[in-house]
């Protein structure tokens, strides 16, 4: 199984407010395949967040390597990593960040128009992922027209909408009800059949962890395996 993303003995360390180094992650080594889901679980504050923004570019290492796709991001000019962000990568975080002043529809195209897609192919694209998603009677309502649940479900729509290679969820129902958080961990649960993607989740919660493929604990600033830890759902 090929890696879509890879991170090869990466390390991330931070200043301290007296100037000491805060090392967050140590040596951590982590290879997701094709359409494969994993769950990174660990204690607030272990790292889990800095991992996903290390896995998306958003941030570099102290040390190590991710490689996506087959490339290094290191390597990689500012322009070309903008690219593979917005092309090849899928975000999805504890708070939607829709924008406003744009229908869940406009939303969704957003990336898309943004890597140049024409405006008519968006909006097809655009409508038919929001519809799998079940939102169809909600393409021209604005996010504050929207369910907590509802706008969740669209951001994971802009997420996919551009058939990213791989889709990295923080934390994303942590601010939902039970119930919303429920229907969302079955959409995420759908991406892999739905959209072919592979899907990296740090998360709190078991119900979201036990439908992963993979379950890892962050801790001491490396991966290791849950064994079995998680009722697996599927």
């Amino acid at each position: 199984m090929s890696a879509v993303v890879e991170a090869r003995s990466i390390g991330k360390t931070y200043v301290g407010g007296d100037g000491s180094p805060i090392t967050i992650l140590a040596g951590l080594n982590l290879a997701v395949g094709a359409a494969e889901s994993v769950a990174i679980v660990g204690a607030s504050g272990a790292g889990k967040s800095s991992l996903l923004h290390l896995l998306g570019a958003l941030d570099s290492p102290s040390s190590g390597e991710v490689w996506i796709e087959g490339r290094e991001v290191a390597k990689l000019s500012v322009e070309a990593r903008a690219r593979l962000r917005n092309e090849r990568i899928g975000f999805v975080f504890q708070f939607h960040h829709l924008l406003r002043d744009f229908t869940a529809l406009e939303n969704v195209m957003m990336p898309l128009v943004i890597g140049g897609t024409p405006e008519a192919e968006a909006r097809d694209r655009a409508t038919e992922v929001l519809g799998r998603l079940g939102l169809t009677p909600r393409l021209s309502h604005y996010p504050t027209q929207l369910s907590g649940g509802e706008q969740q479900r669209v951001a994971v729509a802009r997420a996919v909408a551009p058939a990213p290679a791989v889709v990295l969820a923080d934390e994303p129902s942590g601010n939902l009800d039970p119930a919303n958080a429920r229907t969302l961990h079955e959409v995420l649960a759908q991406l892999r059949d739905e959209f072919d993607t592979a899907l990296v989740v740090a998360t709190h919660n078991a119900d979201l962890a036990g439908r992963a493929d993979r379950v890892l604990r962050l801790e001491g600033g490396r991966l290791t395996d849950t064994m079995g830890e998680f009722e697996v759902r599927r």
